[in-house]
């Protein structure tokens, strides 16, 4: 079925329809049957009175009175057949294309009957009918349109609530629902707004938390910072020998994490600003891969025509390092860099990404299989791909091996510009 079929605004409107359809019918069948009951009750009492009037004529020899008679032309045959066993009877019956109300009663072996006329009351009746049918075509006609109207102030509060929670999801965490039912706490409120006032509630527990975790990244990434350059300066003093160099590497290792917390604190601000430049991408990306000084394949798949990107060079170069980096790190060779257009693929041989990265993205400080980083480098550069506006996807190859997959905003020339000058490489 169509997917506008399961909102609640459709969902309202066939139940209102279906309620206000079986009540009308209910009522309708009520007044129907009790103003039937009571205009064929006063017709039969009307024609009982008058068949009093023909017995009495038939029993004093008098002549009988018009549109009456013994075993008259007309008469149904179920009330003569009634009349003839020796009892009185009313029936409504068509006569020559007209209503009629006929009653019969025992006359020596026949049926005494006369007939009214029935026309009034049948229109009475058909009329009450179409009233009761106009009637309860504009009252569902009414009810659907309060009810819509009533129904869409409810769905939009809704689909406003819906909207800020994507947006908190996002990572938007100023956004708030701001319902104004829960602005007055002395006001009552309804369903909604309850929800609204709790997702405003939450949205602000959280970026609070948020913020406080940044910050204290931040600080100790800080704090660190000058004991750790102090560190260094002492160990480039120490006598060369193996505990030295021990020294130096753990330095080393704490000053690169130290600078990583500072880039991620950066990135959860949301404060960083992208230098865009149109770059050709192949090029880029050998240079990246030469630089990283690891046995790295490079493949570029296409017509051979260059393919220019608007990016971040500087961030750009290092969400690949990262990529590059971690491959060769957790992974097995070969490593394949490849390049499809405005999509860059970073392929290894190894066991691939754990389940939770491929579901949720990679978290800092969590990593599986007993490996020894911090994974801060895949979480900087999905957040340096998030700057820059790219995408950046993680998932396992069918026959094995991790794939990380950065898409880029490809740039278009217009047919104005000039082509770039000198030869292309």
């Amino acid at each position: 079925m169509p997917a506008w079929t399961a909102t609640l605004a459709w969902k309202s409107a066939v139940f209102i329809t279906v309620m206000c359809c079986a009540l009308a019918a209910l009522l309708g069948v009520l007044v129907h049957t009790a103003v039937t009951r009571q205009t064929v009750g006063q017709a039969r009492e009307k024609a009982l009175t008058r068949l009093d009037d023909v017995t009495a004529a038939y029993t004093a020899g008098e002549a009988l009175p018009r549109r009456s008679g013994l075993d008259p032309p007309g008469l149904p045959a179920s009330l003569r057949a009634l009349a003839v066993g020796g009892e009185r009877g009313t029936m409504v019956a068509d006569h020559l294309g007209r209503p009629t109300m006929w009653a019969a009663a025992p006359a020596d072996g026949h049926a005494l009957a006369t007939r009214t006329d029935y026309s009034q009351s049948a229109r009475t009746i058909n009329g009450l009918d179409r009233a009761i049918v106009g009637s309860s075509l504009l009252a569902i006609g009414a009810t659907l349109l309060a009810g819509g109207f009533a129904v869409t102030r409810v769905t939009r509060r809704l689909h406003q609530t819906a909207l800020v929670a994507r947006r908190i999801g996002a990572g938007d965490l100023d956004a708030r629902v701001g319902d104004p039912l829960t602005a007055d706490a002395s006001r009552p409120q309804d369903e909604v707004a309850i929800v609204a006032g709790a997702l405003d509630t939450m949205a602000s527990a959280l970026q609070h938390k948020l913020l406080a975790e940044q910050r204290f990244t931040a600080d100790v990434a800080h704090e660190l910072r000058t004991p750790l350059t102090g560190l260094s300066a002492a160990a480039e003093l120490l006598a060369p020998g193996r505990p030295s160099e021990l020294v130096r590497d753990r330095v080393r290792t704490m000053r690169a994490l130290t600078e990583d917390l500072l880039e991620i604190s950066r990135l959860d601000t949301r404060t960083e600003r992208v230098d865009l430049d149109v770059h050709e991408l192949a090029p880029l990306v050998e240079r990246v891969a030469s630089a990283s000084g690891t046995d790295t394949e490079v493949e570029v798949v296409g017509d051979g025509a260059p393919v220019r990107v608007e990016t971040d060079r500087r961030r750009l170069e290092r969400v690949l390092g990262n990529l590059i980096s971690n491959a060769h790190r957790h992974g097995r060779p070969p490593v394949v860099l490849t390049v499809d257009g405005p999509v860059v693929t970073v392929r290894d041989h190894g066991e691939g990404f754990p389940d939770y990265l491929t579901e949720d993205g990679p978290q800092r400080f969590r990593t599986e299989g007993g490996s020894k980083g911090h994974g801060l480098g895949l979480t900087i550069a999905a957040g340096q791909a998030r700057v820059m506006g790219a995408r950046l996807v993680f998932e396992n190859a069918a026959d094995g091996g991790a794939v990380a997959r950065l898409t880029l905003p490809e740039y278009g020339r217009p047919a104005q510009e000039p082509p770039l000058p000198g030869p292309r490489t």
